[in-house]
This record gives C-alpha cells, structure tokens and sequence, in this order.
C-alpha cells in the first residue's frame, strides 16, 4: 500500500471524528511515514510498521473518545447554587467528621486484614526455623551420645517441616485473597467516584 492510499483509507475511517482531530491525526501519520522513509525504509515497509488502517483507526477512536470522556467527567455538570454552598460549608462539621471516621474504619479493617496476613507468614517462617533447628539439634544430640534426644529432635524437626509445608499454602492463598479483595475495594471505591458511561 503506498502512503497516499494509506491516508486516504485512514481519513475515510475517521470520518465520524470532528474534521480538527481527522487532519491533526492524518497529518501524524503522514509525517511518521515520512520520517521512516528518512531513516531508510521502503514507502510500503513504513506503512507496515505502523499496521494496518484499521486497527490505527480505532485507536484513533478509541483515544479521541476516552480523552472526550475525560474532559466530561472534568467539568461539573452543573455550578452549585448559593444556598448549597452555605448548607455544604454549615454542615461540614457534621459530614466531615463523619466521612474521616469512616475513612480510618475502612483503613483500620484494611490494616488489620493484611495484619492477619503478615502473621501467617510470620508462623511459618518459625515453622520453617523450628524444623531446621530440631533437624540441626537433633545431628548434634545424636553425635554428642544422646541418640534418644537427638530423634525426638529430629522427629519434631520434621513434624515442623511437615506443618510448615501446609502452611505455605495456606498463607500463599490468603495472600491472593486479600490481594484479590484489594483490587475488588479499588475498584468499588473508584466506580463511586467514575460514573461508568452509559450505553
């Protein structure tokens, strides 16, 4: 495909789009094409690189449509009226306190959760130093002349070991659960703020 086609079809594909962003983006990809060309290319190799018109089209579309939502979003839909604006600034005592105790109730229950996480961890890493320590212990009672001991320590060295195996992936699972519980709340907490957009 030669670059005056590839243009051709591209502005043909944006004809929904206001003429403005159709020439600022045609004239973007003309001068990528050109400046490939510079750098060596063949005009049809250029035009490969960049990919076909219409998957550059759509994300086209799809960039000048989030950048039209952002700007709505950005702008109020309507200026607050006088006696709002008294009534928000009277009652901020009241809404205020109220959204900062619900704000650290929310951070409290968050911290205590991965609290919760960072302590199953932390037993099986004494799960882990109990069973290496029993193991180590359980050799030197052995080669110090109490063989009795030294089995009890290596039997209790490899109970621990055998705990510390269930453990890990009881605390592997936890852990993608709490995170997979912060991604859940992120989400819950921006779509408050983002109204989605409506079909």
């Amino acid at each position: 495909m030669r670059k005056q086609e590839f243009l051709a079809w591209l502005r043909r594909c944006l004809a929904g789009l206001p003429q403005g962003d159709i020439e600022e983006r045609v004239s973007f990809y003309s001068e990528m094409i050109d400046d490939r060309m510079e750098e060596g290319c063949s005009e049809e190799d250029a035009i490969r690189q960049i990919g076909s018109v219409d998957e550059v089209a759509a994300q086209i579309v799809a960039d000048v449509l989030l950048a039209e939502r952002a700007e709505e979003t950005a702008t109020p839909k309507r200026r607050l009226k006088a006696w709002e604006i008294v009534l928000l600034a009277l009652g901020s005592p009241v809404w205020l306190s109220l959204l900062i105790a619900a704000f650290a109730v929310v951070l409290s229950l968050y911290i205590s959760l991965w609290a919760v996480i960072v302590s199953l961890w932390a037993a099986f890493g004494a799960l882990i130093g109990c069973a290496l320590g029993g193991v180590v212990a359980g050799i030197g009672f052995v080669c110090g002349g109490h063989s009795l001991a030294g089995v009890a320590m290596l039997a209790a060295g490899m109970v621990c070991a055998g705990f510390s195996i269930f453990t890990f992936y009881g605390c592997r699972a936890a852990t993608e659960g709490a995170v997979l519980l912060t991604k859940k709340m992120s989400l819950w907490i921006k779509n408050c703020f983002v109204k989605k957009e409506e079909a």
